[in-house]
């Protein structure tokens, strides 16, 4: 079965968010050369849900999985990133509606800034130095969850 998390949940509110069974999306980060930490980060295409943004690779979650197999499913699919090896760290619950929909953050680190490959969802993807992340023009999910994001980051070492 795959699939099946593909579809809006609304809110009483008329909020609608994607995901059947809520959304992950993988927060990737790599050692760069100059000693900082890179995020791969997703430039979203026009033509998706608040295109034109930089976000993480992510999407709908289906009913058979994991948020870590959402996540690194979802990665592989827009960044071609899903053959290399990575360690799963830690997963955060980065946003939650009334209706019970969740989007759960899964961070993950390799050992180098791996290549990526894009889909049709992105016009590009990119290392950015994490203290950079936020000078770019963010999804306004991610943004929201970017300074809890990078707490969280602080305390991985």
């Amino acid at each position: 079965m795959r699939g099946d998390g593909d579809g809006w949940v609304f809110d009483p509110d008329g909020a609608r968010y994607w995901g059947v069974h809520g959304a992950a999306g993988l927060l990737l980060r790599a050692p760069l050369p100059d000693g900082g930490i890179g995020i791969l980060l997703q430039h979203r295409a026009v033509w998706s849900h608040q295109g034109g943004t930089w976000a993480l690779p992510g999407g709908a979650r289906d009913s058979h999985e994991t948020v870590v197999d959402t996540a690194i499913r979802e990665a592989d699919e827009e960044a071609g990133i899903g053959h290399h090896d990575l360690v799963v760290r830690l997963t955060v619950v980065t946003a939650e509606s009334v209706s019970g929909w969740t989007y759960t953050t899964v961070i993950a680190d390799v050992t180098e800034p791996v290549g990526t490959v894009a889909n049709g969802e992105s016009t590009e993807l990119r290392w950015v130095p994490a203290d950079e992340v936020d000078s770019l023009p963010l999804h306004p999910g991610f943004a929201r969850s970017w300074p809890e994001l990078r707490e969280h980051l602080a305390t991985l070492a």
